[in-house]
């Protein structure tokens, strides 16, 4: 009994081992992978075996900042309704319904996220190369909208070109156009950037050029956060710094000089310095004294979502220019910190995303974004400043928040160029080729 037991252990021992069933289907699952890679069209196999640079694609992306962009579209959105919802009481706005300015910036949302998408696929070689020219398509348009047959007067501003489905603002196009341009002009004059007349003078005389322009409409603010959008890219670009300073000394000089001949703006700095001198307080002074006191009564925590007496009729331009004012009064002093909190951190990440292209040696695409960081940090900062009162009046929206359909769409578009210069980014950490 013992030796059949011996013998038996001695022939298992001798015998090869039997593959499992998991092994075994481990090696048939191996083969049929190779088999298929054998057999597939060449394109795939190359791919497959000679593993190229591998292209960018939109599986990589940075989701926290698609996040907040979302978060203060739709945001605005709710807000925009808020304040929007009782302008129908008025004889002004009596023939529309109480969601007419919701739908209305609802389908700017839904347009500008369909350009965006598209925009987004778009490589940013295309618009290094086509810069000049939409640069001069936002020169064209400023020029049409001058035109008494194609430009609409509102509010003694002629400022909109009617496209039927919405009211196209070519001060929008242009602040973007100007990032373009001013990132591509610095892209071709890197070798003279230190020489001040070659550097220096021909984007210079470009800007006061669409300024012109701008300023015949009027709308000052616009030329202002196109004039800082140019000197910010000079600056990042490398320009000399004495430069650098002439350049902001004449453009503080230009605007000083505008509001010292223009008699309503002049009166628009008075009233800031005074705003509850009984001269001004029911005249110039109206939107800012209004503003200061729904941020008084919102408090901490505000009086609730749809609790804002002010948007009723007393506070103009509620759901546009003074969005924060109702933001401050429903939502208080946590809704107003909550909505500075995100154009801080939004406009931090777009200048980390610029900064990362260049040291990629993406100088273009690194310029361009840190342009539209500007764009957005500045025109969120002075709006939010005038609605406290920090900053005189002026006609600027709060971006990708207030109602406006050109604003979004270009708000929107420029921030699908942010996601794709970010894309191309990570493509080339990882290897890839952009």
């Amino acid at each position: 009994m013992t030796a059949r037991v011996a013998s038996r252990t001695q022939a298992g021992a001798a015998a090869p081992d039997r593959p499992g069933w998991l092994d075994r289907l481990q090696g048939w699952w191996r083969a049929r992978a190779e088999t298929r890679t054998a057999q597939a069209p060449l394109p795939v196999r190359d791919q497959i075996a000679t593993a190229g640079p591998a292209p960018a694609t939109l599986a990589a992306f940075d989701r926290t900042l698609v996040l907040v962009i979302m978060a203060l579209v739709l945001g605005g959105l709710v807000m925009v309704y808020s304040a929007s919802i009782a302008l129908p009481d008025s004889r002004k706005f009596a023939a529309y319904a109480p969601t007419h300015f919701l739908g209305r910036h609802a389908l700017a949302i839904a347009i500008g996220a369909v350009v965006a998408l598209a925009v987004v696929q778009i490589p940013v070689g295309f618009w290094e190369k086509h810069a000049p020219l939409v640069f001069v398509a936002a020169l064209v348009l400023l020029v049409l909208v001058l035109l008494p047959f194609v430009g609409v007067v509102v509010n003694r501003s002629r400022r909109w070109i009617p496209l039927g489905f919405m009211m196209f603002q070519p001060a929008e196009l242009a602040k973007l156009a100007v990032a373009m341009y001013a990132a591509n002009y610095m892209l071709r004059r890197m070798a003279t950037r230190e020489n001040f007349l070659r550097a220096v003078w021909p984007m210079m005389a470009a800007v006061a050029f669409t300024g012109a322009l701008l300023l015949r409409q009027p709308d000052m603010g616009a030329f202002i956060v196109i004039a800082v959008i140019a000197m910010g890219i000079l600056f990042l670009g490398g320009v000399n710094l004495r430069g650098f300073l002439l350049i902001a000394a004449v453009l503080a000089a230009t605007f000083a000089l505008i509001i010292a001949f223009d008699d309503m703006r002049r009166e628009r700095i008075f009233a800031y310095l005074d705003p509850w001198n009984p001269k001004y307080v029911q005249g110039t002074a109206y939107q800012l004294t209004h503003s200061l006191i729904a941020f008084g009564r919102g408090g901490l925590f505000g009086q609730g979502l749809g609790g804002s007496v002010e948007k009723l009729h007393y506070l103009p331009e509620a759901h546009t220019d003074f969005l924060l004012a109702v933001i401050g009064e429903e939502l208080g002093l946590a809704g107003v910190l909550a909505v500075v909190v995100a154009y801080f951190w939004l406009t931090r990440r777009i200048f980390g995303i610029g900064r990362q292209a260049i040291a990629l040696d993406r100088v273009f695409g690194g310029l361009m974004v840190q342009g539209i960081g500007i764009w957005i940090g500045c025109q969120a900062f002075i709006n939010i400043g005038v609605n406290l009162g920090v900053l005189p009046t002026k006609g600027l929206t709060l971006p990708l928040m207030s109602y406006g359909g050109s604003a979004m769409l270009m708000g929107l578009v420029a921030m699908a160029l942010v996601v794709r210069v970010d894309v191309e980014n990570r493509a080339l950490m990882r290897g890839g080729r952009a």
